[in-house]
């Protein structure tokens, strides 16, 4: 994945994925084609059973599709094995996700550092890229607190420095906001619009369309299918947020 790459980071054609097989068989996509631009910031809708968490789990390489082409930059995703996929999540994917998944009895700067362990960073830089992180969410002074000493929010924020350590290329956040008060919502995705301003393509699934709103797209998926793509608040104010006319059209 060099500089030679296409501009369109990721570009799925015909996606489909099918749960079961004979009569009991479910198709929760059916032939989706989605594109997603370097910087785009996309929020993912759609009632319970429309397929967008399927497509979040293809997306992060949780999951392959029954059939399709997943390409990232350039790349045939579907044809790379498990450990190929795990590289590839290591490398250039970060994921956030509703019920903050930290470790209870381990400071923040010691859960941030995990993806970076994992990857077998040595102890300095593990310790220096964690403190940077805590201090792009605002939370290097809390550093030594543990999960059960932060606010719902402040944890969500160890959650997404947690996913920006390895500074990804995208970060996935699966209903960042599910678990959070409106005011502590409108903060994580005027951070997660931050970071989408600095470079990193974010892909949101939510169920909240003032979160949505914070996006430069939103999708609505339906019965397996894209529905509508829409221009969200965040194209006309830079990934600012609500409070712009919207913008939107059907695509």
């Amino acid at each position: 994945m060099n500089a030679s790459a296409p501009s369109m980071l990721i570009s799925l054609r015909g996606i489909t994925k099918v749960f079961g097989t004979g009569e009991t068989a479910f198709r929760a996509l059916k032939g989706v084609d989605f594109d997603v631009a370097e910087g785009d910031f996309v929020a993912i809708m759609g009632p319970s059973g429309s397929g967008k968490s399927t497509m979040m789990n293809i997306l992060g390489c949780l999951d392959v599709p029954t059939a399709g082409q997943y390409l990232f930059r350039g790349h045939h995703v579907e044809e790379l094995d498990r450990d190929q996929r795990a590289l590839l999540r290591r490398r250039y994917l970060g994921f956030v996700f509703q019920g903050f998944n930290l470790l209870p009895r381990t400071t923040a700067l010691e859960n941030v550092e995990l993806p970076l362990l994992y990857r077998g960073d040595n102890r300095r830089e593990r310790r220096e890229s964690a403190m940077a992180a805590l201090d792009k969410v605002g939370l290097g002074p809390w550093a030594g607190h543990t999960p059960g000493e932060l606010s719902g929010g402040q944890q969500q924020r160890v959650a997404i420095a947690r996913a920006i350590v390895t500074n990804p290329q995208v970060l996935l956040a699966d209903e960042p906001t599910g678990n959070l008060d409106s005011q502590r919502s409108v903060e994580i995705m005027e951070l997660l619009a931050e970071l989408n301003r600095d470079g990193i393509t974010v892909m949101m699934v939510t169920h909240e369309p003032e979160m949505a709103d914070f996006a430069k797209r939103i999708v609505h998926f339906r019965d397996g299918l894209i529905d509508r793509d829409l221009a969200g608040n965040g194209a006309a104010s830079g990934a600012g947020g609500p409070g712009q006319a919207h913008a939107g059209g059907a695509a």
